[in-house]
């Protein structure tokens, strides 16, 4: 097991933090302090996006030497160190032995007699880490522009079909890759398109880490994702993180920011197109719906209706190609469930999310089974119980393959409001396939 880094973490603690008197320093303020001073003290200033989660991992000691010179130096200046030791950075010494002394065969029969037992340890795992990373070039380009773009692309195709939880971390660490490209030399031309596609990349990540519920780690995302796109000047992009940083804190239980979030992306509408205001003012529906503001709630789906019939398309970026009459029948639907559950107008938040649910393509699996679990939970709760568990059902076994934590709440949830109705045959054996389906998730 890796030994705790404990000199790193008394140094982070003898630092008051910025933001809070008489505190120690957070993970998170440490980062952004090293992110600051690398920003200050390079030239050409670099831009690193080391969060809470990378602190996390030195003072774990599951990373002993920061390999960048840049993020050791932040390091030390920021808590007051004078050399590398005295933060608890070691070296790795370097082995002598060379694979010419091993003999190949008997490692092979080893490792194969070792079993599966081996290939979770930490030697093996330590051994599959990377030494050699790869090269990040000095000058950019507009092909390193479009590659970019097209992992964003990728990526997000992923999340919206299986979720975030198998890949997330790869994505991480090709969004690493990708801000190390902002350090680089480029044309004035070039220079905020790299932005814009970075931050396209990383508002992806976020969201992945989101939808795994790795919030610290999602909220440090969307906010480098944000510093890129208003540093590119893409008010649409800065509309798209806004408003998945407020539906993120909607879902946390935190409504008031998620709406102070989709605020700050209408401010200038007139420079949105007509599909980003119809997202926003979904966005602001659903967390005026879990404000209990029901008026304002059904004023907020009416602008999102009214933006929506006047969308075009083909003026819409990439990154809101998802937002069809699927999902922003769904999204409105979300909104008008939490009226639905209180009693009030039932009816048109499950015509919408049936119309979500039978619009979506597998291409956009996860909202779908979000979608169905929704409509079986207002179903269950204001409905016929026995429809709610075909509904329920559908939902259960179209969410399979789906790796998202947000979609297990969502059948956690609608396990709950079966619970008055078990006694019926089809209920209750929809709350046991519930519950031996989102154990693990």
């Amino acid at each position: 097991m890796s030994e705790p880094n404990d000199q790193l973490r008394h140094a982070r603690e003898r630092v008051e933090s910025p933001n809070a008197t008489g505190e120690p320093l957070s993970r998170q303020e440490l980062a952004d302090l090293v992110n600051r001073w690398v920003y200050e003290h390079t030239n050409p200033p670099r831009v690193i996006a080391l969060d809470a989660n990378y602190i996390g991992k030195l003072e774990q000691g599951k990373i002993r030497w920061p390999q960048d010179d840049d993020r050791r130096a932040a390091l030390r200046a920021v808590l007051n160190a004078r050399t590398d030791q005295e933060l608890g950075f070691r070296r790795p010494r370097r082995s002598r032995s060379t694979v010419a002394d091993v003999d190949r065969q008997q490692f092979l029969r080893a490792a194969v007699g070792a079993g599966a037992a081996a290939v979770v340890g930490h030697t093996v795992i330590d051994m599959l880490a990377p030494t050699e990373p790869t090269p990040v070039p000095t000058v950019v380009g507009t092909s390193e522009v479009a590659d970019v773009r097209a992992a964003a692309q990728a990526f997000s195709g992923w999340d919206a079909r299986y979720g975030g939880g198998l890949v997330r971390e790869a994505v991480a660490a090709q969004l690493r890759y990708s801000a190390e490209l902002l350090n680089g030399r480029c044309a004035p031309a070039v220079r905020n398109d790299l932005f814009s596609a970075v931050g396209y990349l990383a508002h992806v990540t976020g969201f992945m880490a989101f939808d795994a519920y790795a919030h610290e780690d999602a909220r440090s995302m969307f906010g480098f994702a944000l510093g890129c796109a208003e540093e590119a000047g893409d008010w649409h992009l800065r509309a798209k993180i806004l408003s998945s940083m407020a539906r993120q804190a909607i879902w946390c239980g935190d409504p008031d920011t998620g709406l102070t979030y989709t605020e700050l992306a209408l401010v200038r509408a007139d420079r949105l197109v007509a599909t980003e205001r119809a997202m926003l003012h979904t966005a602001r529906a659903r967390a005026l719906g879990k404000l209990g503001r029901i008026q304002d709630t059904l004023t907020a789906v009416g602008l999102a209706d009214e933006s929506f019939d006047n969308a075009n398309p083909t003026e819409n970026p990439p990154w809101m190609a998802y937002y069809d009459a699927a999902q922003h029948a769904g999204d409105t639907g979300h909104a008008l469930w939490e009226l639905g559950v209180s009693g009030q107008f039932i009816t048109e938040a499950r015509t919408r999310l049936a119309s979500s649910v039978s619009g979506h393509s597998e291409a956009h699996a996860r909202s779908r089974v979000i979608s169905q679990t929704k409509l079986a939970s207002l179903t269950m709760v204001a409905g016929d119980p026995t429809e709610a568990a075909h509904f329920g059902a559908q939902a259960l076994q179209a969410a399979g393959p789906i790796k998202s934590r947000r979609a297990a709440d969502d059948l956690r949830e609608l396990r709950r409001a079966s619970r008055p109705h078990a006694g019926l045959d089809e209920v209750g054996e929809l709350c046991s396939r519930i519950g031996s389906a989102v154990v693990t998730a």
